[in-house]
């Protein structure tokens, strides 16, 4: 990228589009206006409207682009991921929130929407983008998060303290032991690709933790399981529980509750009409298979 002294911002942020397109970044229009507004911090409505005019293009600017153009996360560039109405801080070491993960949250909103103070645990929360979402989302909610990960704890931290969530240092596979039995909802967004599935785009292979990514086993499904028996120790009788996974395991994931305590288990499509999430409900003692 060309951008010299003098160079408008319309110009340049052209300029970035083709760059970053050339590059074979998802959204280089997107990115290259999200780019400059990190730099200016106007919104991008009065960025859009800077353009109009001959605003010129922020110091810096270039060199922003390159980095995205090399297909390092736009969320690594700018410290910043919008989740639901959370912008959470992010960077190196930890696992950036995905759009469709969203949905997740919202199922878990729509179950205890009335209860007076729900429990509810999220295990391997990453960044926090979940268990935060949660406790923005549902006054009065008590919220607990488990991550193994020091580097992704560290960023959950800065995100979930000033949500008063209490965030766990540990793994989701026995985590919480004193709460057993006490929890209202479950939610996990576990590691689930398979060991020998390298991911597509540059971004997620190159920057996201592996430990974030794999989830354990040829199939992925060391986790995953893990998860599940951790929320049928932690759930009362009654409890909910909802885990994110890929598209192609929604069936095995419901075979394998349909062998454990469970009722009412269900598949649950994300915006892109794919099978995302699976919930089911911890049956009571008296439960036969």
């Amino acid at each position: 990228m060309t951008t010299g002294q003098g160079q408008s911002l319309a110009d340049a942020v052209t300029e970035a589009t083709a760059v970053l397109r050339d590059a074979g970044v998802p959204s280089p229009r997107v990115d290259a206006e999200l780019l400059a507004d990190h730099l200016l911090k106007v919104g991008l409505g009065r960025l859009r409207a800077l353009m109009l005019g001959d605003t010129p293009a922020p110091e810096g600017y270039a060199e922003l682009v390159a980095e995205r153009a090399g297909r390092v996360p736009l969320q690594h560039i700018t410290g910043v991921a919008h989740f639901r109405y959370l912008e959470l801080a992010v960077g190196p070491g930890v696992f950036i929130p995905r759009p469709e993960t969203e949905s997740v949250v919202q199922l878990v909103i729509d179950h205890v929407r009335g209860m007076a103070r729900p429990r509810i645990v999220d295990l391997g929360t990453g960044s926090g983008a979940i268990a935060g979402s949660i406790a923005h989302e549902i006054p009065g909610a008590e919220v607990h998060a488990v991550e193994f990960s020091p580097f992704a704890h560290a960023w959950a931290s800065k995100n979930l303290a000033p949500l008063g969530v209490n965030l766990v240092l540990g793994d989701l596979r026995n985590a919480l032991p004193e709460l057993n039995g006490t929890f209202d909802v479950v939610v996990s967004n576990p590691p689930y690709i398979p060991a020998e599935a390298i991911p597509n785009e540059p971004e997620v292979a190159l920057h996201d933790p592996p430990e974030a990514l794999y989830g354990g086993g040829a199939d992925g499904m060391e986790l995953p399981t893990a998860a599940a028996a951790s929320a049928a120790r932690l759930l009362r009788p009654g409890g909910y529980f909802v885990m994110e996974h890929a598209e192609v395991q929604a069936s095995w994931i419901a075979t394998m509750l349909g062998k454990g305590p469970w009722t009412s288990i269900s598949t649950h499509l994300d915006l892109n009409g794919k099978e995302r999430a699976t919930s089911a409900v911890l049956a009571g003692p008296d439960h036969t298979e």
